[in-house]
């Protein structure tokens, strides 16, 4: 039987890897490591040094495969994703058959945590449907986490309840009703200016918790702009971007 571990590995900042994570690493056979092209090389080159700091078995061996990619034409947002996760599973099961057969330990590094909008989960419900396998995970900590220690801000106000949600919801819905509290993840499209910004403060952070990280926040009338070029810059500086933000209604303007 193959042995799956899924390892929160925070955003990217070894020091973010937790004695658990450490310890399971170092348990494995075989680490798979995803490509996502040469403009997000960043992104393996983080995971290969992480293994290089972390692994102590010079046996563990490190299997690099290139990431599908998700066909953007389909005009079914959730069909193409489907088809994506599909693509993604075969490639692990023929890179994990090719490395162990079917029998060994096998670790996959997991940005921020497996549990908050990441589909490496779904990905593997899939693999078990090809091959036997077991999946443990291991925690990490979140880009939530990482945006608000940086801008040493609680993530909700006194016994008042967060959503956390997507750019395409905000996008596409407006703010939620019920909560005066946002983190918004997954937006390619600095989607806050879709609301009205009046009363809203915003916290915004690019890279969190790694060595080239951008945070900014202010009043969103006075903010989005600077944030949408910044992020412009560096997207296109280091080729990819991983951003994340919280907004906030200010609701004693209101009383």
């Amino acid at each position: 039987m193959i042995e799956l571990t899924l390892i929160g590995i925070g955003t990217g900042n070894p020091e973010h890897m937790t004695l658990q994570a450490i310890r399971a690493l170092n348990r494995v056979d075989l680490v798979l490591i995803p490509k996502k092209g040469p403009r997000k090389g960043d992104l393996a080159g983080l995971r290969r040094a992480i293994c290089e700091e972390m692994l102590t078995d010079p046996a563990v061996e490190i299997a690099e495969f290139d990431l599908p990619v998700r066909d953007a034409k389909n005009p079914s947002y959730k069909d193409g994703v489907d088809d994506w996760h599909d693509a993604i599973a075969d490639v692990w099961t023929g890179t994990i058959l090719s490395h162990l057969g079917r029998r060994g330990k096998v670790a996959l590094l997991v940005w921020g945590d497996p549990s908050l909008y990441d589909s490496t989960l779904r990905i593997a419900e899939r693999v078990q449907n090809q091959i036997e396998m077991t999946v443990q995970v291991i925690p990490g900590i979140t880009s939530m986490q990482a945006l608000t220690a940086t801008h040493a801000i609680p993530v909700n106000e006194i016994g008042a309840p967060f959503t956390v949600t997507t750019g395409r919801n905000l996008r596409d819905h407006g703010w939620p009703e019920g909560v005066d509290t946002l983190i918004i993840m997954l937006d390619g499209e600095c989607s806050f200016q879709a609301i009205d910004p009046q009363g809203v403060h915003i916290w915004w952070s690019a890279y969190a918790g790694m060595a080239n990280e951008i945070a900014l926040s202010g009043p969103l009338s006075e903010a989005a702009d600077t944030i949408i070029e910044t992020r412009a810059k560096a997207r296109e500086e280091h080729g990819w971007i991983m951003d994340i933000y919280l907004l906030r209604r200010d609701t004693k303007a209101e009383t």
